[in-house]
């Protein structure tokens, strides 16, 4: 009677590292040895399993559940591998799974050291112990993976296997491990999104459109710039750049959490954001300046949405704007109670001691806080005598400017005097280094002109438009009963509000508000503004 055999061939991590380091092709290598072996058995081979995709459960290695589902059905009397570490060296349960569908199966697996016959009660027990020490070793040379990874990073080495746009992944020299060399036309693109989003975009008359995500993606593809995947841009994947901290010349590692949760009877992965994660410095150079990227962080967080449940309205007019002076933590809303028949505002850290407050009361001194800020700002408008003189910073400017002209004019006549015998040597070099000192005294007026035209225009946009908002919000936030057109308004005038409060109050005394606001204002000057 004819026997059926077949080959299972998957590469190992230290194949990788070895084909990396020119060692060439594994699964190639490894089926001429197994082929060999099997001609050397006199057994005929029916099928080849090559493992092309790398995964650490026999669910995430479709040519393993191929080939489990065969032997199950028993299909073939004896798999062919190179050690029996390749079928299973992942999670307990997939050992068992494997051992299992073999010891039921009877089908035999052989190796170029062994032959393993689950009929035979000795080859069982060294087969299950086999698994058990491949799971071992997998643990023990994961951990120190990772343990390299950690101080890779930590010395600014790039270990992600591809570079991001706007760089390529160059091999450190006379050292192991990768850095990231700037690719200058992917660097521009990066650059232009950065200006984008933190200083929008130049309409033709002179004004300045807010750029979202959104807008962003639609005049990149305008101008036919492509992502590197191809096809058209999406709003996550400009997050993805700005939020990327490896444009400000920094390497993150452990930004992406990977849990195991059970799953329709398997284990599936899910992926999420952790709180504990490494920034350290880069070996690479910078794409764009700490300063813009900072900027751009606290953009993306005032801009934020706050999550709501689908059917479900917002309730919290302070969501995503409050944090905990003492832990750092966002504020949350704790709902009303038989006990307590009003909204409270509270710190979700369990462990902190930042007492909480009813949100109607909070809600109250940010608004008179606000109207506070809003009448000495228009106080110190009404006090500095220097506001509103654009005029004179046009004229002056046009009066230096000539005046420069004038110099070198002057400065192209000592040459001509100088060659018509009129200015000796000693003549000429003295003139030429005093006009020459007055052009740079010209040039040096005419920039600290403009940087404070610069600062006079961004003076009045923020009287011709924050002014008027806050003024709205401290008007007519009373009459609104809208918790998320609430927030809206908050949001628009308010990057976030710190919130602490030390002593509790006594009976009778809910409506004493001791406790502290520092709110911070979206605005060009003057940030910090203080409650006690």
């Amino acid at each position: 009677m004819d026997e059926n055999y077949c080959l299972y061939l998957r590469k190992s991590r230290a194949d990788r590292d070895a084909e990396a380091h020119g060692a060439g092709e594994t699964l190639a290598r490894h089926e001429q040895t197994l082929k060999a072996l099997a001609n050397k058995m006199g057994i005929e081979i029916s099928a080849v399993y090559k493992e092309i995709v790398s995964g650490e459960t026999i669910s995430a290695r479709p040519e393993m559940m191929k080939l489990l589902q065969e032997v199950e059905n028993g299909i073939w009397d004896g798999v062919i591998v190179m050690e029996i570490e390749r079928l299973a060296r992942g999670a307990t349960i997939d050992q068992g799974i494997v051992a299992q569908a073999f010891q039921l199966s009877g089908t035999k697996i052989i190796t170029p050291t062994k032959v393993y016959d689950p009929s035979n009660e000795f080859d069982e027990e060294y087969f299950e112990f086999g698994l058990f020490m491949s799971r071992r070793e997998y643990k023990t040379i994961n951990r120190r993976i990772q343990r390299g990874r950690k101080a890779a990073v930590n010395e600014g080495r790039y270990i992600a296997s591809t570079a991001p746009l706007g760089y390529k992944r160059v091999k450190l020299q006379n050292d192991k491990g990768w850095s990231l060399e700037i690719v200058p036309e992917q660097a521009e693109i990066i650059r232009l999104v950065f200006d984008l989003y933190v200083n929008g975009e130049k309409r033709p008359d002179g004004s300045i459109n807010k750029t979202g995500s959104t807008q962003i993606c639609r005049i990149l593809d305008s101008m036919d710039i492509k992502p590197l995947s191809g096809g058209v841009w999406s709003p996550a994947s400009i997050r993805g750049i700005l939020h990327n901290p490896v444009y400000a010349g920094k390497i993150r590692w452990g930004y992406d959490k990977y849990e195991k949760i059970p799953q329709n009877g398997s284990v599936a992965t899910k992926r999420s954001r952790s709180n504990d994660y490494i920034i350290t410095q880069g070996l690479h150079e910078a794409i764009i300046d700490e300063e813009t990227f900072n900027e751009a962080q606290e953009l993306l967080k005032s801009n934020s949405k706050i999550s709501i449940p689908s059917g479900k309205k917002l309730q919290n007019p302070l969501a995503g704007l409050v944090y905990c002076k003492k832990c750092g933590r966002l504020m949350t809303r704790l709902a009303p109670t038989t006990k307590t028949p009003y909204a409270a505002l509270k710190c979700p850290n369990r462990y902190c001691t930042n007492i909480s407050a009813p949100i109607y009361l909070v809600e109250k001194k940010i608004i008179s806080s606000l109207e506070m800020w809003l009448y000495n700002y228009e106080l110190d408008i009404q006090k500095n005598e220097t506001r509103h003189i654009l005029p004179t910073y046009e004229n002056s400017y046009a009066a230096l400017k000539k005046e420069a002209a004038a110099l070198k004019s002057q400065l192209e006549k000592t040459f001509d005097l100088l060659e018509r015998g009129i200015y000796d040597d000693e003549t000429f070099l003295e003139r030429n280094k005093t006009i020459k000192a007055k052009i740079e005294e010209c040039n040096n007026a005419m920039d600290k002109l403009q940087e404070l035209k610069a600062s006079e225009e961004k003076a009045l946009s923020l009287e011709n438009n924050f002014i008027p908002a806050v003024k709205n919000i401290v008007e007519g936030y009373d009459t609104i009963e809208d918790a998320a057109m609430k927030n809206e308004l908050l949001k628009a005038v308010i990057k976030k509000i710190e919130y602490i409060k030390e002593t509790g109050n006594t009976r009778g005394k809910r409506d004493t508000d001791n406790f502290g606001l520092e709110l911070y204002p979206i605005m060009p000057y003057k940030q910090g503004l203080n409650s006690p």
